[in-house]
């Protein structure tokens, strides 16, 4: 599907405009964004289903060969009337892994030392074999403690990444093969976190759900403090309510995008699949919280929903019950300068989009 957005593109220049690219399990999301006095302007964006390049139906995740990848992003980005080739690159979390460690006080400089060493206890592989970052994350007692706490008893919490260095190579090939130039590539939870949460606000949880699973982050003043996959997605509500009702995984995709959890008594049994999968969903998303709040004793201000999954009719309602929780859409359209004629497409896109237009507000910061 190439966006009406891709209209709006003739308006601007080719200079200094990004892309932000989002390569999902069952779609490639692009946007295009540009500075202009002192604003993020959207110029273009994109979105274009895997589905039909795997001879699968539209909404299934996929894994694709490294060609036909290539092809899928040349045309998203021939479609959307894309102008620049400068951009960033979202990776699926799937490809990596994150977790967070504590470790004793040292010099800084020592620090990158103790984490390789201490990251040796939870990466399967030789860390030759991968891609390593890290970042300390404010400690909870920094916030209100104890300027007198000698340094030597506070220690570090850091945020550990690592993706193979198979799998970074094979985006890599798949990015530079479409002819893009990229300065970066990031983990998608980081693209999400910056598109969909204010720096500054208090415990959000973020309910990324996608054809392939779903992602669970939680973030606190902007810093991620926790994060969770839950393997089960919007493919999984779609094959349930294809073999239930005895139709087509097509008919079943169109009926829950039509209907969803809004269809009525004579949909009983498509309401009772749906909420049966969103129960599980939720049910592990309250068991991650749990954890957490036991953990640091607070509780979460709102739930962000974002992805394609959460836009399921209903969905909040049900997320209401489970949470109760302030819950909200995400509007990553919200930080960009966007027509006002399509304010209402932008609000209901904009889950769909908040990865890759994380991708590209980080882009465009590089450029200031």
């Amino acid at each position: 599907m190439a966006s009406i957005g891709s209209l709006l593109s003739a308006f601007f220049k080719k200079e200094s405009s990004v892309l932000g690219i989002d390569i999902g399990s069952s779609a490639i999301k692009i946007v295009q964004i540009k500075k202009k006095h002192g604003k993020a302007f959207l110029e273009t964006y994109g979105e274009l289903a895997l589905g039909p390049y795997a001879g699968i139906e539209v909404g299934r995740s996929t894994n694709m060969p490294g060609d036909k990848m290539i092809q899928a992003v040349k045309d998203i980005l021939r479609e959307a009337k894309t102008t620049t080739i400068s951009s960033g690159v979202a990776l699926p979390l799937s490809s990596s892994l994150i977790t967070f460690i504590s470790i004793p006080y040292v010099p800084e400089k020592q620090v990158g030392n103790v984490v390789a060493i201490e990251a040796r206890k939870y990466i399967p592989v030789p860390l030759s074999e991968v891609l390593l970052d890290w970042s300390i994350v404010p400690r909870e007692d920094a916030y209100s403690t104890s300027e007198n706490t000698p340094p030597e008893k506070q220690g570090y919490d850091v945020l550990v990444v690592a993706i193979h260095n198979e799998y970074l190579t094979s985006y890599q090939n798949i990015v530079t093969g479409s002819g893009l130039v990229p300065s970066f590539y990031e983990i998608e939870i980081f693209s999400c976190v910056r598109a969909v949460v204010d720096p500054g606000v208090g415990t959000t949880m973020v309910i990324d759900m996608g054809a392939r699973s779903t992602k669970l982050y939680i973030v606190e003043r902007g810093v991620l403090r926790s994060s969770h996959i839950i393997n089960r997605g919007g493919q999984d509500i779609t094959l349930a309510l294809s073999k239930a009702l005895s139709i087509s995984v097509i008919e079943a995709e169109n009926m829950k995008r039509v209907y969803g959890l809004k269809g009525g008594p004579e949909y009983k049994e498509l309401t009772e699949i749906i909420t049966l999968n969103l129960d599980y969903v939720f049910y592990e998303a309250n068991s991650a919280l749990l954890s957490y709040q036991k953990k640091y004793a607070k509780n979460i201000s709102k739930v962000i929903l974002t992805g394609g999954g959460v836009l399921l009719k209903g969905f909040t309602d049900i997320a209401k019950i489970s949470f109760q929780t302030d819950v909200i859409y995400a509007d990553p359209f919200g930080k960009l300068e966007t027509p006002a004629f399509l304010t209402e497409e932008f609000a209901q896109a904009g889950p769909e989009f908040a990865v890759a237009i994380g991708a590209a507000l980080r882009k465009l910061s590089e450029l200031e």
